[in-house]
């Protein structure tokens, strides 16, 4: 049901983003010709168009090198949780279950992992609230040539900025949505090894592709 469920809502908001590219993508086209020139690259033909998807896939890019590591902890999270909580529920009806130094040997397995994710979404947040924060002032920047220039008025402007967000804001789907990806991915761990478990193969064949 978790799964079914974070999905749907990952395919909503693809819908949503694709929709919004429709829309706005034909009107970034034409807004692009009273942008010829970009800084550093100069003159480029539909040059908006093409930074918003350039900046969009940098950004995407970046977030999985640095989170590449966070849907499998996720999963190990889920693992030791899961066992951690077994253990009380059989202690519940068997009094050699349950023990002291179990139930603290497998809390501090829960701990130690929650430690380590706690550890590996501080960097993430931090370089992807770096990357959202300089992302809001990257339409200004590619603008600085034109507006030094006085070529755009400042309702072109601000119209160009208007539209230059809503077009990457829904090529950075991904970015947007990393968090609940992350989830979905150690769902799917989850009952891969699952599956592989009832067919008695080797969990570390269960997920060869999302290690």
């Amino acid at each position: 049901m978790r799964f079914a469920s974070t999905l749907e809502d990952m395919g909503v908001s693809f819908i949503n983003a694709v929709m919004t590219l429709i829309a706005f993508l034909p009107v970034l086209v034409t807004l692009s010709e009273h942008v010829p020139d970009l800084p550093i690259v100069g003159h480029l033909p539909y040059g908006l168009v093409i930074a918003a998807i350039v900046w969009s896939l940098m950004g995407t890019g970046l977030l999985a090198v640095v989170g590449i590591k966070l849907p499998g902890l996720e999963f190990k999270n889920q693992r030791v949780e899961a066992a951690y909580r077994k253990e009380l529920v059989y202690g519940e009806d068997d009094e050699t279950r349950a023990t002291p130094p179990t139930v603290r040997e497998l809390f501090r397995a829960v701990r130690r992992n929650y430690f380590r994710l706690y550890f590996h979404y501080m960097y993430f947040n931090i370089a992807r609230i770096l990357y959202l924060q300089v992302d809001n002032v990257f339409g200004l920047f590619l603008l600085f040539p034109s507006i030094v220039a006085g070529t755009i008025t400042l309702g072109l402007m601000t119209q160009i900025t208007n539209v230059f967000g809503q077009v990457r804001g829904s090529f950075q789907y991904l970015i947007s949505s990393w968090t609940t990806l992350v989830e979905l991915m150690s769902i799917y761990k989850r009952l891969r090894s699952f599956e592989r478990e009832l067919d008695g193969k080797p969990l570390q064949e269960a997920i060869p592709t999302l290690r």
